[in-house]
């Protein structure tokens, strides 16, 4: 750190340093200004700054150079000239061993081709926990542009949302290596190219990383044919052709007998004579021979063509609709939780007369107040946070050596969208009103819409409400676990239904809504199970009791 603060104090184009610092515990090595002097000219000190790929012999360059130019000796572009001669990018940003950037993935170096000036590959960042890959929404800084740290360069689109990518280095982005619209760019391949000097811009116009920077294979250059075998001076170029000749002529042995007349039609209709079983007196291919296998073929031809036709006939009609990042993940995330979690399902009916009531005189209160309507998901969502307070073994997930049990209680809501299904969190939902959860639902639903959710909008739920009643009329289904998590509420509609009076013969109307907990039986057992919904449905079928 010593090292690090003197690198600050002394550097003009390091005033950023700290955020970059903030975000990855790097090595720096810069350019120092004039009279800035420091023990870095150590052998041992140089040795240990550089990563360990390199060879001893790079090392004991790297040692002579540094040892035989004083720091305070060398300006930037001497400094920058003397690496690019020496072919090892000492200058800029260099990752130690065990550390990696977890936001934008760039680093310093030199192309291999001779006269390229110091530029800065920014690599696809991982802005996800499960980010494996991403697509370039848009570009909003164009090549030529001056760019400042903390200025947004392009929208990326993650496997959940679509997220701001910000500059970390002031300098001009020279080079755009994957443009607006690209897919599938994987985590750390090339997606741009800045420098420190507006007349180095011109220098990159063709410019496209090699396989060991990128990952993928360069497009400038095409990869060199393997030359063609050389045949030997004394062999014949055709040599393939006496094999052939040999493969169709039969041996004098196996000499096949045909009447003149069979051969010629035989050679007319491009019949192999030698395929032909002979009929005539002692197995000579005769005329009728040859008309027989013609009529043959013929009808062995015909059929397949009239299937080819009948199949172009029944080809269906279809549309492939290329899959969307989050409808990717979504699949793989739920192919995993089915085939690794053991599910069971609990079903209950509420009766949500009461809940109804409330709602009502609730929403004249907002209405009043000018405040967002309250929705039954938002009390929904408010009861099953009060039940995960009383039943905190629920409020759990499941890890190879033990249940983790949280201690906050975190509620994702399923919105579906166009793009596919996301999953906001309202975080605390046990500990906030039910203005603040109708508020904050509305707020990130239209947000997941738009796709612009961070990821700390979708990021650390601990149980999830998937409503399909309300919007859609569904009567009651079972939802797939989230993972990690343990549980899942699936809400299904309100509907009338005839009830027992108090009375004989006596009969009352009441709405009541099915919800099924799907429960990881490695965590939650049948009768804990069974008691979260009993909580839950005594709040849902005695609302008042949520606002004490």
């Amino acid at each position: 750190m010593a090292y690090a603060s003197h690198i600050i104090n002394h550097s003009k184009k390091l005033r950023n340093v700290l955020n970059l610092m903030r975000h990855d515990h790097a090595v720096l090595v810069r350019w120092f200004s004039h009279g800035a002097r420091s023990s870095v000219c150590k052998r041992e000190d140089v040795t240990k700054t550089l990563p360990l790929g390199y060879a001893p012999a790079e090392r004991e360059r790297v040692f002579k150079f540094v040892a035989c130019n004083p720091i305070s000796d060398l300006s930037k572009n001497n400094l920058s000239r003397t690496t690019m001669r020496l072919g090892i990018p000492m200058v800029g940003v260099i990752y130690s061993r065990e550390l990696s950037c977890s936001q934008v993935q760039s680093r310093r170096g030199f192309a291999s081709d001779a006269g390229l000036p110091p530029h800065q590959e920014i690599g696809m960042p991982s802005l996800s926990p499960t980010m494996t890959e991403g697509n370039i929404a848009r570009w909003l800084k164009k090549e030529g542009d001056k760019v400042n740290p903390g200025e947004v360069l392009c929208e990326v689109e993650t496997d959940k949302a679509t997220v701001e990518m910000e500059c970390m280095e002031e300098g001009y982005l020279a080079k755009i290596i994957k443009g607006d619209g690209s897919k599938e760019i994987k985590v750390g391949e090339i997606i741009a190219i800045t420098v420190e000097e507006e007349e180095h811009i011109a220098k990159f116009e063709d410019y496209s990383p090699s396989v060991s920077d990128s990952g993928a294979p360069a497009a400038t250059k095409p990869a060199a044919a393997p030359p063609p075998k050389q045949e030997p001076v004394g062999q014949p170029v055709s040599s393939p052709e006496p094999k052939t000749s040999r493969s169709i002529s039969p041996p004098a042995e196996d000499r096949i007998f045909a009447s003149p007349l069979a051969r010629k039609m035989a050679e007319d209709h491009k019949v192999p004579i030698s395929s032909i079983k002979g009929t005539g007196p002692d197995g000579h291919i005769v005329k009728a021979d040859i008309e027989d296998y013609l009529a043959l073929r013929g009808k062995e031809v015909s059929k397949p063509t009239t299937k080819t036709k009948d199949a172009k006939l029944a080809a269906p009609d279809y549309v492939d609709i290329p899959h969307s990042q989050i409808r990717k993940v979504t699949a793989s995330r739920l192919l995993f939780s089915k085939q690794t979690i053991p599910h069971y399902y609990l079903t209950v009916d509420t009766c949500v007369d009461k809940l109804m009531d409330l709602r009502s005189q609730l929403n004249s209160l907002q209405e009043a107040s000018g405040g967002k309507r309250i929705s039954v998901n938002d009390l929904v969502i408010k009861a099953a946070a009060l039940a995960l307070r009383k039943v905190p073994q629920c409020n759990s997930s499941w890890t190879d050596d033990y249940i983790r049990q949280y201690n906050n209680v975190n509620i994702n809501v399923a919105v579906q969208t166009v793009n596919g299904l996301y999953v906001p969190v309202i975080r605390d939902a046990d500990k906030k009103g039910l203005s603040s959860i109708a508020e904050e639902v509305k707020h990130l639903a239209q947000r997941a819409k738009e796709n612009s959710l961070k990821p700390q909008d979708y990021e650390g739920g601990t149980f999830t409400v998937s409503n399909l009643g309300g919007p859609f009329g569904i009567k009651q289904f079972c939802a797939i676990i989230n993972p990690p998590q343990s549980g899942i509420l699936a809400v299904g509609s309100a509907e009338k239904r005839v009830i027992p009076g108090s009375g004989p013969e006596q009969f009352k109307f009441a709405s009541f809504m099915s919800v099924t907990l799907s429960c990881d039986h490695r965590v939650i057992d049948g009768a804990i199970g069974a008691e979260w919904l009993k909580a839950f449905k005594g709040y849902i079928e005695n609302p008042e009791s949520m606002l004490l």
